[in-house]
This record gives C-alpha cells, sequence and structure tokens, in this order.
C-alpha cells in the first residue's frame, strides 16, 4: 500500500475556498438560471437584483474558482512525482482510471454539469510533461491555456455549428430539469452533458494549462513552503491582480473598440482579442491563490481560515453531496425550487448547505481517516479495501 502523502492545511483550506466558488457557479447552473434566456431572465421580478448578482460572480467567481481548483490539482501531481520519482506514473494513472469512473457516474446518473470525468481524462496527460524543465513547463502551461484555444477556434466554430444550436438545447433541458418526470430529467441530462461537452472542446485546454501551472508551483514548492516563497507570492499576487485589472476592463471595452476598429474582428488583431479574454480570469485566480497563501501566514487570518480545511480535506466527497442536494431540490421531479425564482435561492441554498459541509466534515473526519469518496478513490486505485475508520 503507498503511503497518503502529509497533508498541507494552508492547500486544504485553499481548496476549501475553491469549493464554495465553485459551489456558487454550479448552483446558477442547478437552478437553471444559467440556462434560461436573456429575456425570461429580465422578466423575473428578482431581475434587478440577480444582475448584481450575476456581475458579482463574474468578476470574483466565475472562472476563477475552477482555475484555483485546476492549479491545486496540478500541484498535487508535483507532491506525487516529488514523492514517488517515477515510480508515481502508475499509481497517477490508476487514480485517473478511478476518478474517471466516479466522474463518468456522476455525469450520467446525477449531473450533467461533472468536472470530475475531464480531470481524470486531462489528467491522464500529466506524467508526459514530466522532463519539461520549469521554465518550459510554465511557458507549455500558459500557450494552452490562452493561445491554442483561439488558434483553433475557426475551425472548431464550423464543427461546433453542425450541432444543435444553444437555444434549443438549454430550452428543452429547462423544460424538462423544471417540469418533466424523473425518466425524462435524467434523459435529459445525458443529452445536455453530451452537448456541452463536445461543444465546449476549449475546457480541455483550459484545464490542461492551468494543470501545467500548478504542476510549476508544486514542483518549486509555493504553497508547500510559503515562507520561503514569500516574496515570490507577493510578486505573483500583485503581477497577476494587475493583469487581471487591466484585461477584464479591456473585456468592458470590446464592444466600442469593435466598432472603432473593424480590423479586431478578424486575422491577427482579432486572434490577440481572443487572447484578451482568457488572460483575466487566468490572472485573477492565480492572484486570489497566492493573495490567500500570504494572508495564511499571519496567525489572526490562518485561525479564521482553517476552518475551511476539513471540507478541503473532503472537497470530492463534499462536491458530490452539492449536486445530490441540489439536483433534487431544485428539478421539477424534487421539489422544484428552480426555473422562475431568480437568484435568491443561490444564496439562501449557499448559507445553509456549506456551513452544513463545513461541519459535517469536521465530524466526519474526527471518525474517519478520509473522507468517504476519498476513500473509494484510494482503494479503487489501489487496488485494495483501505482502512476507514481511526483507530
Amino acid at each position: 500500500m503507498i503511503a497518503p502523502s502529509p497533508r498541507q492545511p494552508l492547500i486544504d483550506a485553499l481548496r476549501g475556498i475553491a469549493l464554495l466558488g465553485v459551489f456558487l457557479v454550479n448552483l446558477r447552473f442547478f437552478s437553471l438560471d444559467a440556462l434560461l434566456d436573456e429575456s425570461t431572465q429580465q422578466s423575473l421580478p428578482s431581475a434587478a437584483l440577480d444582475h448584481v448578482i450575476r456581475t458579482g460572480m463574474g468578476w470574483v467567481v466565475d472562472l476563477k474558482a475552477i482555475t484555483v481548483f485546476s492549479l491545486l490539482f496540478g500541484m498535487g501531481f508535483a507532491m506525487q512525482m516529488d514523492a514517488r520519482g517515477t515510480a508515481g506514473v502508475a499509481p497517477h494513472l490508476r487514480r485517473m482510471a478511478a476518478l474517471a469512473v466516479i466522474g463518468l457516474l456522476h455525469a450520467t446518473v446525477l449531473w450533467w454539469g461533472d468536472i470530475l470525468l475531464t480531470y481524470a481524462l486531462v489528467g491522464l496527460l500529466l506524467p508526459l510533461f514530466r522532463h519539461l524543465g520549469d521554465r518550459a513547463l510554465v511557458v507549455t502551461g500558459v500557450v494552452i491555456a490562452l493561445f491554442l484555444p483561439p488558434l483553433l477556434s475557426p475551425w472548431m466554430r464550423e464543427w461546433v455549428m453542425t450541432m444543435a444550436p444553444r437555444a434549443q438545447v438549454y430550452a428543452a433541458a429547462v423544460t424538462a430539469l423544471s417540469s418533466g418526470t424523473l425518466l425524462e430529467a435524467w434523459w435529459q441530462n445525458l443529452l445536455l452533458g453530451s452537448w456541452v461537452r463536445l461543444t465546449n472542446w476549449a475546457l480541455l485546454f483550459f484545464v490542461l494549462g492551468r494543470f501545467l501551472l500548478g504542476y510549476w508551483a508544486g514542483r518549486r514548492g509555493l504553497l508547500q513552503s510559503p515562507v520561503q516563497h514569500r516574496r515570490s507570492l507577493r510578486m505573483l499576487c500583485l503581477g497577476g491582480a494587475v493583469i487581471a485589472a487591466v484585461f477584464l476592463t479591456l473585456e468592458t471595452c470590446v464592444p466600442a473598440l469593435k466598432e472603432a476598429w473593424p480590423a479586431l474582428r478578424s486575422g491577427v488583431p482579432g486572434y490577440l482579442l481572443r487572447v484578451s479574454y482568457r488572460v483575466g480570469p487566468l490572472a485573477l485566480g492565480i492572484a486570489l491563490a497566492c493573495g490567500f497563501a500570504l494572508l495564511y501566514l499571519h496567525a489572526w487570518a490562518e485561525r479564521w481560515l482553517r476552518v475551511f480545511v476539513p471540507a478541503g480535506r473532503m472537497a470530492l466527497s463534499n462536491y458530490l453531496l452539492q449536486s445530490a442536494i441540489c439536483v433534487p431540490l431544485f428539478a421539477g421531479f424534487g421539489l422544484g425550487l428552480g426555473k422562475g425564482h431568480g437568484l435568491w435561492p443561490i444564496l439562501a441554498v449557499a448559507l445553509i448547505v456549506f456551513p452544513l459541509q463545513l461541519w459535517l466534515s469536521v465530524w466526519w473526519l474526527q471518525r474517519y481517516r478520509f473522507g468517504p469518496v476519498e476513500w473509494l478513490w484510494r482503494s479503487l486505485s489501489e487496488g485494495q479495501r483501505l482502512r476507514l475508520r481511526r483507530a
């Protein structure tokens, strides 16, 4: 049996914070709000409040939480390789195969928006990059995350155009998930999940690029030994925040820029503009992760932030539990709190469910060595039933 790696409270706390961010983003899809067309959203009585919530999430949470999660995933791979060397490749491949099984079950049985299957498939590629030097690893990660998807998009757009239009797919999903039977909702779950994975092909590059940047950070020990890397963390935090501010502001000016300079609509200028859309979320995600690490180094902040450590240690179990709670909560075959209620249920559910998960994680880990799904994942990866209960 392979001994588990020592826990890193800072990394677990950051993972717990990222879990909350991912939960808030996913709640927009659980509640069906993200599947509604713009006219329907604006016709809701809570439209003004909803706009404020969407704007705030767009600036702080959307794409940033999954960026942090992906960086941490790549960092975990670096920690495994550092501990096991080349012998860590085979265990990693088994871990990804087991994660793929868990993700496939989650995606087909419970919720179409699963990310675990994508993580597992992309994670299988990580050993191919283990021989790259630090500089090459960073350059490769940046190129894959920022420059490659916009380069491929003109060709991929033609392929995507052959599929059903977004409005049609979303409308069918909203109908089935908000008022259909359990069987109808499950079938639409499969259809929507398949459509999203095919049309959102750039997600593979999004994830892989961040995995590689996290791999570099883990190899350097940025979050494992934050005191020694305080200066690097400050530079990454400040630089990421400045870059994010510049490019996110630029994104708000794009319609006016295109109107003033039509050349931005195509060719090299158009390509560079598409690249710019991807810079802000990545830079802000890195800045937030590094800023969290710097804050965690202060004793007064660490006492508050440690509350997220148990949830971070059980992030996989908590992620799946969120789906198990919210799918029947919002779907028509359950309580039907979805379509037509605006975004206030998101805040209400988040304020109830996530604190309960924090408490449940503490309670569970006082009695057991791993989260329940983490235990299953490890057992499947190592081919044996591991001891779960603490001695």
